[in-house]
């Protein structure tokens, strides 16, 4: 799926985008089974309450699973693969009103991880652009460390417990957007700092997040809600972490 000047470019610059995993009829079915799950949860418990659902809905495993996602990760993690978590981000489009955002930060940085060592895959339920608060993150900020965070004085985060870190004005205008069709995904460093603005347009923006480790991290705290992370061994081999989870279908 990658070849080496992607597998290049991702370590410098800390993401890649616009990957293709389903092509225009795939993609239409699995925003089909996300309205379902969507008309059944809600709108307010689809903006952020659907974490790690994979275990109890079959498309969503399907996702996570899918070969050309894992191939993607390999390329760039190695061959011991365990899925961490899934966690659904919908912004809902509510024009010049909307207020929802998710603030910069590093994905690692409550997870309680050793080493923290993570990769994420954002699969686009829906169309993700500028208009409607696609993710922006702020390349090689992976390579400069984990950064202090603090709590987001503006209203409207999504972020679990409010956190944001803070960039400077040549660190912010150096943003890049992640523009992608539904059935594409971008990929990103568990350091990198990215967040996303508000959805000022009148079109909802999912992305299914799906959290990855390789198989010698392990959790020696809780995360950010104070839980356990439930790993599922995707390829390879497990040699130093126990409560790996069996795949649920």
């Amino acid at each position: 799926m990658l070849n080496k000047n992607q597998i290049s470019q991702y370590h410098k610059n800390g993401y890649l985008t616009g990957i293709q995993i389903f092509d225009r009829i795939g993609a239409g079915y699995y925003r089909e089974q996300f309205d379902a799950l969507e008309k059944k949860e809600g709108r307010e418990k689809c903006q952020t309450g659907l974490q790690s659902r994979h275990f109890e809905e079959k498309f969503i495993w399907e996702i996570a699973s899918n070969p050309k996602i894992l191939d993607c990760i390999e390329a760039l993690m190695g061959f011991n693969i365990l899925l961490l978590a899934s966690h659904f981000f919908c912004k809902y489009g509510n024009g010049e009103t909307a207020t929802k955002f998710v603030a910069w930060h590093q994905d690692v940085t409550y997870w309680g991880l050793e080493p923290p060592t993570t990769m994420t895959a954002w699969y686009a339920i829906d169309d993700s652009d500028v208009e409607n608060g696609c993710m922006r993150c702020i390349p090689g900020s992976h390579n400069k460390g984990l950064r202090d965070h603090g709590k987001s004085s503006i209203e409207g985060n999504l972020l679990s417990i409010n956190q944001e870190v803070r960039v400077s004005d040549v660190e912010d205008k150096s943003a890049v957007d992640f523009i992608l069709k539904a059935g594409e995904i971008s990929l990103h460093d568990g350091a990198i700092i990215h967040g996303s603005s508000p959805n000022r347009s009148d079109r909802r923006r999912c992305g299914l997040t799906l959290r990855f480790i390789p198989a010698h991290v392990r959790q020696v705290s809780e995360n950010s809600l104070r839980k356990e992370w439930r790993p599922i061994l995707m390829r390879g081999e497990v040699k130093y972490i126990s409560g790996v989870e069996k795949a649920p279908f």
